[in-house]
């Protein structure tokens, strides 16, 4: 089945007070095209999940900047001095987590897992309000999976079967996330057709892809 549709009708899936969850790494291979389009529509008030919260006008720093988002959910905010500003103001809700612990949370939610246990916190801040276990005298928090209602990804190469290739560091938070949302939009930067993409090469495959949009649509 081609899953290619016009970046338009994408957007139009994607609804205010909604969670979601958005690749790159400061804002780098962010699917830089629907975000641009979720602003136009004036969507907000969203639930926003994902590594950092990039930049001033890049990536989800637009969405930021335009007070789109109402909860971050993130692993550093260091970079974006205007997340910063609206959470010291009582204006944006963030809730930090270690990067590595992030990662498995998202990728226990695609995975349909309950939770997982991880020394990653203990003794800081990042145990409070978490359940503590001792397991062979060593001390655990237990992390529950997040999901989301969408995620929107960007792919280097992806076919219209919705298998995607990912070019070096681009993949960063895509593949769980492609796994952890109910609706899944591929931003993708070269469309190919099914066999172009040598089976080897596909890191996310096609059955966790429902719809791709190309940057230039």
């Amino acid at each position: 089945m081609n899953k290619v549709i016009g970046i338009n009708e994408a957007v139009k899936m994607i609804k205010s007070g909604c969670t979601i969850m958005i690749s790159g790494f400061m804002a780098v291979k962010s699917p830089e095209a629907l975000i641009d389009l979720m602003i136009k529509n004036n969507i907000k008030n969203l639930t926003v999940i994902a590594n950092d919260s990039a930049v001033p006008g890049k990536g989800i720093g637009k969405l930021i900047t335009h007070r789109c988002v109402k909860k971050l959910i993130a692993s550093h905010i260091g970079l974006n001095p205007e997340t910063g500003r609206q959470m010291n103001a009582g204006e944006l809700e963030v809730e930090l987590i270690p990067q590595g612990t992030l990662a498995e949370r998202i990728r226990c939610g695609g995975a349909g897992l309950g939770g997982f246990l991880t020394p990653t916190g203990i003794g800081t801040s990042v145990e409070e309000g978490k359940q503590k276990l001792t397991v062979n005298g060593a001390e655990y928090l237990l992390e529950f999976p997040l999901r989301a209602d969408v995620a929107i990804i960007k792919g280097s190469v992806v076919d219209t079967l919705g298998n995607v290739f990912y070019k070096g560091t681009t993949q960063n938070f895509s593949l769980v996330m492609a796994m952890a949302a109910d609706l899944v939009i591929v931003e993708a930067e070269e469309i190919v057709q099914p066999g172009e993409l040598k089976a080897e090469y596909v890191m996310t495959p096609g059955i966790f892809v429902d719809y791709i949009v190309g940057a230039e649509m």
